[in-house]
């Protein structure tokens, strides 16, 4: 498994943490404010709206790439994989 992450891309109206073109897959990384209701809100809304493109969305807090990297790593490989 191999692909390229673009950081920082822009999709639509959206400018998404990271992306994935080969294997269509988002990566988001929410800072403590994703956790406050209107934002989750939002955040449903723009991950729907994603998908709608053909894009898989995962979101990771600040916290879980701080701390839990080699979780997240696994998280994103079986994503990759399961596109395989």
């Amino acid at each position: 498994m191999k692909t390229k992450f673009f950081r920082q891309y822009i999709i639509s109206d959206y400018i998404v943490d990271f992306v994935s073109l080969e294997y269509n897959l988002i990566i988001e990384v929410d800072g403590a404010y994703h956790s406050e209701y209107e934002q989750q809100q939002n955040d449903e809304n723009r991950t729907k709206r994603l998908e709608s493109f053909g894009f898989k969305v995962i979101r990771f807090t600040n916290d879980e790439v701080i701390s839990q990297i080699n979780n997240v790593i696994d998280i994103i490989k079986g994503q990759v994989n399961e596109k395989e």
